[in-house]
């Protein structure tokens, strides 16, 4: 019987099927009898193309429930933030009031409170999403003995909704809009 390495000598650089013995597994070697491709019976893992497409299309749908409702409860936070503001200007201006014997404009009290209430634009201020202005713009002192209007309007070009609160000298905050 012909030795093994024999016959592998005798077929030179011709292609040949060559046996693994250690993965039981059979590859075609095109380059040399010495150098052989290993390659084993293994199950690979993985995912399928529709299964990552699955998990894709639920992600998107997840989000596009959950954004719109991040979005309105940022918007009450802000909204609640103003009007815990507008408490604030209340209560200093009560404290205005019983010191100057008039309520005071929106620059005063924003000066009064260290600049708490936002960036002054002419009459108005603007903090976060909202501007505060005065009833009148500019109100004399004898206005302001009388008493007051504050109002306090987001009005975003990005938002469909217009929120309005208005705060007046006897302390009660009414939301107007929405």
């Amino acid at each position: 019987m012909e030795n093994t390495n024999d016959r592998l000598n005798s077929l030179g650089n011709m292609p040949h099927l060559v046996k693994d013995e250690v993965t039981k597994g059979v590859t075609f070697d095109v380059f040399s009898k010495t150098r052989t491709k290993r390659t084993a019976n293994k199950n690979i893992a993985g995912f399928s193309l529709i299964e990552l497409l699955l998990v894709v299309v639920t992600i998107g749908i997840l989000v596009a429930l959950a954004v719109p409702k991040l979005q309105q409860t940022v918007r009450m936070a802000e909204n609640g933030q103003t009007f815990a503001t507008m408490r604030s200007i209340s209560s200093t201006q009560i404290g205005y009031f019983s010191s100057h014997s008039r309520f005071a404009r929106l620059t005063e009290l924003n000066n009064i409170m260290s600049g708490a209430l936002g960036t002054p634009s002419g009459n108005d201020i603007n903090r976060g999403k909202f501007v505060l202005s005065m009833t009148p713009a500019a109100p004399t002192d004898l206005e302001l003995k009388d008493g007051y209007t504050i109002t306090a309007t987001r009005n975003q070009a990005n938002e469909s909704i217009v929120y309005v609160y208005e705060l007046t000298q006897t302390g009660e905050i009414r939301q107007i809009l929405p």
